[in-house]
Protein backbone atom coordinates (compact mmCIF):
# COMPACT_ATOMS: atom_id res chain seq x y z
CA UNK A 1 0.00 0.00 0.00
CA UNK A 2 2.79 2.54 0.80
CA UNK A 3 4.67 1.39 -1.85
CA UNK A 4 1.43 2.20 -3.93
CA UNK A 5 0.88 5.89 -2.16
CA UNK A 6 4.81 6.39 -3.40
CA UNK A 7 4.78 6.00 -6.98
CA UNK A 8 1.23 7.67 -6.73
CA UNK A 9 2.68 10.60 -5.37
CA UNK A 10 5.68 10.30 -7.67
CA UNK A 11 3.34 10.34 -10.75
CA UNK A 12 1.09 13.24 -9.64
CA UNK A 13 4.30 15.49 -9.16
CA UNK A 14 5.71 14.04 -12.44
CA UNK A 15 2.71 15.44 -14.11
CA UNK A 16 2.73 18.61 -12.30
CA UNK A 17 6.24 19.40 -13.28
CA UNK A 18 5.57 18.45 -17.12
CA UNK A 19 2.55 21.00 -16.85
CA UNK A 20 4.46 23.52 -15.60
CA UNK A 21 7.25 23.09 -18.19
CA UNK A 22 4.99 22.95 -20.53
CA UNK A 23 3.15 26.33 -19.24
CA UNK A 24 6.66 27.82 -19.50
CA UNK A 25 7.49 26.41 -23.34
CA UNK A 26 4.34 27.02 -25.01
CA UNK A 27 2.80 30.28 -24.84
CA UNK A 28 -1.34 30.72 -26.29
CA UNK A 29 -1.37 34.07 -28.36
CA UNK A 30 -4.68 35.80 -27.67
CA UNK A 31 -6.98 36.18 -30.97
CA UNK A 32 -5.14 38.70 -33.39
CA UNK A 33 -7.84 41.26 -34.57
CA UNK A 34 -9.32 41.29 -38.02
CA UNK A 35 -10.44 44.38 -37.61
CA UNK A 36 -9.21 47.96 -37.16
CA UNK A 37 -10.20 51.55 -37.45
CA UNK A 38 -6.92 52.43 -39.77
CA UNK A 39 -7.24 51.66 -43.30
CA UNK A 40 -4.74 50.21 -45.36
CA UNK A 41 -4.01 53.07 -47.27
CA UNK A 42 -3.20 55.39 -44.39
CA UNK A 43 -0.87 52.50 -43.03
CA UNK A 44 0.78 52.28 -46.29
CA UNK A 45 0.78 56.56 -45.98
CA UNK A 46 2.43 56.18 -42.89
CA UNK A 47 5.08 53.37 -43.28
CA UNK A 48 8.46 54.25 -42.91
CA UNK A 49 11.82 53.01 -41.62
CA UNK A 50 11.83 53.46 -38.02
CA UNK A 51 15.32 52.65 -36.09
CA UNK A 52 15.05 54.70 -32.91
CA UNK A 53 12.57 53.04 -29.85
CA UNK A 54 11.22 53.66 -26.51
CA UNK A 55 12.38 51.41 -23.23
CA UNK A 56 8.23 50.63 -23.17
CA UNK A 57 7.88 47.15 -23.27
CA UNK A 58 5.68 45.60 -25.86
CA UNK A 59 2.18 44.36 -24.87
CA UNK A 60 1.57 39.78 -25.96
CA UNK A 61 -1.19 40.97 -28.23
CA UNK A 62 1.04 43.45 -30.11
CA UNK A 63 3.37 40.51 -30.75
CA UNK A 64 0.60 38.46 -31.20
CA UNK A 65 -0.89 40.71 -33.88
CA UNK A 66 2.69 40.94 -35.67
CA UNK A 67 3.37 37.48 -36.10
CA UNK A 68 -0.22 37.09 -37.33
CA UNK A 69 0.61 38.54 -39.69
CA UNK A 70 3.65 37.44 -40.88
CA UNK A 71 2.20 34.14 -41.07
CA UNK A 72 -1.21 33.51 -39.52
CA UNK A 73 -3.39 31.61 -39.97
CA UNK A 74 -6.79 32.94 -42.43
CA UNK A 75 -9.02 30.27 -43.40
CA UNK A 76 -9.92 26.17 -43.04
CA UNK A 77 -7.45 25.02 -45.79
CA UNK A 78 -4.70 26.63 -43.84
CA UNK A 79 -4.03 28.87 -45.97
CA UNK A 80 -1.95 32.21 -44.05
CA UNK A 81 -1.51 36.65 -44.54
CA UNK A 82 1.41 36.26 -47.26
CA UNK A 83 1.04 34.02 -50.47
CA UNK A 84 3.32 31.17 -50.99
CA UNK A 85 4.06 29.70 -54.39
CA UNK A 86 2.41 26.26 -54.37
CA UNK A 87 1.24 26.43 -50.80
CA UNK A 88 4.35 25.35 -49.79
CA UNK A 89 4.99 27.46 -46.98
CA UNK A 90 9.28 27.18 -46.64
CA UNK A 91 8.97 30.00 -44.17
CA UNK A 92 9.40 29.71 -40.74
CA UNK A 93 9.30 32.92 -38.25
CA UNK A 94 10.89 33.73 -35.31
CA UNK A 95 10.64 36.20 -32.13
CA UNK A 96 13.96 37.27 -29.90
CA UNK A 97 11.71 38.74 -27.07
CA UNK A 98 14.20 41.39 -24.84
CA UNK A 99 11.41 43.50 -23.42
CA UNK A 100 7.63 41.57 -23.70
CA UNK A 101 4.81 41.88 -20.93
CA UNK A 102 4.31 38.61 -19.23
CA UNK A 103 6.54 36.24 -21.09
CA UNK A 104 10.02 35.76 -19.95
CA UNK A 105 13.56 36.83 -22.06
CA UNK A 106 14.40 34.39 -25.02
CA UNK A 107 13.90 32.95 -28.49
CA UNK A 108 10.63 31.86 -29.43
CA UNK A 109 9.40 30.19 -32.89
CA UNK A 110 5.87 30.92 -34.06
CA UNK A 111 3.42 27.87 -34.48
CA UNK A 112 0.80 29.39 -37.37
CA UNK A 113 -1.20 26.32 -36.87
CA UNK A 114 -2.10 26.92 -33.52
CA UNK A 115 -1.19 30.59 -32.91
CA UNK A 116 1.55 29.70 -30.45
CA UNK A 117 4.74 30.72 -29.37
CA UNK A 118 7.37 27.49 -28.49
CA UNK A 119 10.32 28.45 -27.18
CA UNK A 120 14.01 27.63 -28.10
CA UNK A 121 15.97 29.32 -25.62
CA UNK A 122 16.09 31.23 -22.64
CA UNK A 123 17.69 34.79 -22.05
CA UNK A 124 18.07 37.91 -23.52
CA UNK A 125 20.10 38.00 -26.69
CA UNK A 126 19.47 41.53 -28.40
CA UNK A 127 22.89 42.12 -27.89
CA UNK A 128 24.59 39.19 -29.76
CA UNK A 129 22.16 39.62 -32.13
CA UNK A 130 23.38 42.96 -32.73
CA UNK A 131 26.70 41.88 -33.20
CA UNK A 132 25.99 39.54 -35.81
CA UNK A 133 24.02 42.21 -37.56
CA UNK A 134 26.89 44.20 -37.93
CA UNK A 135 26.54 46.26 -34.89
CA UNK A 136 23.50 48.08 -36.00
CA UNK A 137 22.01 49.55 -32.73
CA UNK A 138 18.47 49.36 -33.83
CA UNK A 139 18.78 45.39 -32.92
CA UNK A 140 19.76 45.44 -29.56
CA UNK A 141 17.80 48.29 -28.26
CA UNK A 142 14.26 47.14 -30.10
CA UNK A 143 12.31 45.41 -27.69
CA UNK A 144 11.80 42.44 -29.84
CA UNK A 145 13.27 41.19 -33.28
CA UNK A 146 11.02 39.22 -35.71
CA UNK A 147 13.60 36.75 -37.63
CA UNK A 148 12.10 35.30 -40.83
CA UNK A 149 14.01 31.97 -41.82
CA UNK A 150 13.72 29.93 -44.93
CA UNK A 151 14.39 26.36 -45.96
CA UNK A 152 14.52 26.26 -49.78
CA UNK A 153 14.31 22.74 -50.33
CA UNK A 154 10.81 22.54 -49.59
CA UNK A 155 10.15 24.76 -52.47
CA UNK A 156 13.25 24.17 -54.77
CA UNK A 157 11.81 20.25 -54.86
CA UNK A 158 8.79 21.20 -56.51
CA UNK A 159 10.05 23.98 -58.41
CA UNK A 160 13.59 23.86 -58.92
CA UNK A 161 16.17 26.22 -59.00
CA UNK A 162 13.36 28.73 -59.60
CA UNK A 163 11.88 28.09 -56.33
CA UNK A 164 14.73 29.90 -54.65
CA UNK A 165 13.53 33.34 -56.32
CA UNK A 166 9.63 31.97 -55.11
CA UNK A 167 10.75 32.32 -51.76
CA UNK A 168 12.72 35.62 -51.89
CA UNK A 169 9.32 36.85 -53.45
CA UNK A 170 7.54 35.65 -50.78
CA UNK A 171 9.73 36.69 -47.35
CA UNK A 172 9.12 40.17 -49.18
CA UNK A 173 5.45 39.96 -48.69
CA UNK A 174 5.70 39.10 -45.17
CA UNK A 175 7.90 41.62 -44.27
CA UNK A 176 5.67 43.76 -45.77
CA UNK A 177 2.94 42.64 -43.80
CA UNK A 178 4.81 43.30 -40.64
CA UNK A 179 5.74 46.51 -40.99
CA UNK A 180 2.40 47.78 -42.38
CA UNK A 181 0.88 45.56 -39.13
CA UNK A 182 3.23 47.62 -36.93
CA UNK A 183 2.33 51.21 -37.90
CA UNK A 184 -1.25 50.08 -37.58
CA UNK A 185 -0.87 48.92 -33.96
CA UNK A 186 1.47 52.43 -33.65
CA UNK A 187 4.51 51.02 -33.61
CA UNK A 188 8.17 51.41 -35.33
CA UNK A 189 9.95 48.91 -37.28
CA UNK A 190 12.38 48.56 -39.99
CA UNK A 191 13.67 45.85 -42.32
CA UNK A 192 17.11 44.81 -41.27
CA UNK A 193 19.22 42.41 -44.25
CA UNK A 194 22.82 43.04 -43.27
CA UNK A 195 23.65 40.57 -40.79
CA UNK A 196 26.43 37.63 -40.59
CA UNK A 197 24.12 34.23 -42.00
CA UNK A 198 26.43 31.58 -40.05
CA UNK A 199 26.59 33.67 -36.83
CA UNK A 200 22.60 34.11 -36.57
CA UNK A 201 22.20 30.51 -36.93
CA UNK A 202 24.22 29.95 -34.19
CA UNK A 203 22.35 32.11 -32.09
CA UNK A 204 19.04 30.81 -33.09
CA UNK A 205 20.55 27.08 -33.19
CA UNK A 206 18.98 26.68 -36.77
CA UNK A 207 19.46 23.42 -38.91
CA UNK A 208 22.15 23.42 -41.40
CA UNK A 209 19.57 23.70 -44.59
CA UNK A 210 17.23 26.53 -42.38
CA UNK A 211 18.79 30.31 -43.57
CA UNK A 212 18.01 33.71 -41.95
CA UNK A 213 16.48 36.28 -44.41
CA UNK A 214 15.23 38.83 -42.75
CA UNK A 215 15.79 40.68 -38.86
CA UNK A 216 12.87 42.89 -38.07
CA UNK A 217 13.45 44.71 -35.00
CA UNK A 218 10.15 46.24 -33.68
CA UNK A 219 9.38 49.04 -30.58
CA UNK A 220 7.44 52.12 -29.86
CA UNK A 221 9.31 55.39 -31.21
CA UNK A 222 11.81 57.25 -29.63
Amino acid sequence: MRRFVRITISLVILVFFSFELYAETVINLPKPKTKTNISLEETLNKRRSIREYSSEALTLSEVSQLLWAAQGITDKRGKRTAPSAGALYPLSVYLVAGNVKNISSGIYKYEPQNHQLVKIKDGDIREALSKASLGQPWVKNAPVNIIITAIYEVTTRKYGERGIRYVHIEVGHVAQNVLLQAVSLNLGAVPVGAFNDEDVKKILTLRETEQPLYIIPVGRQK
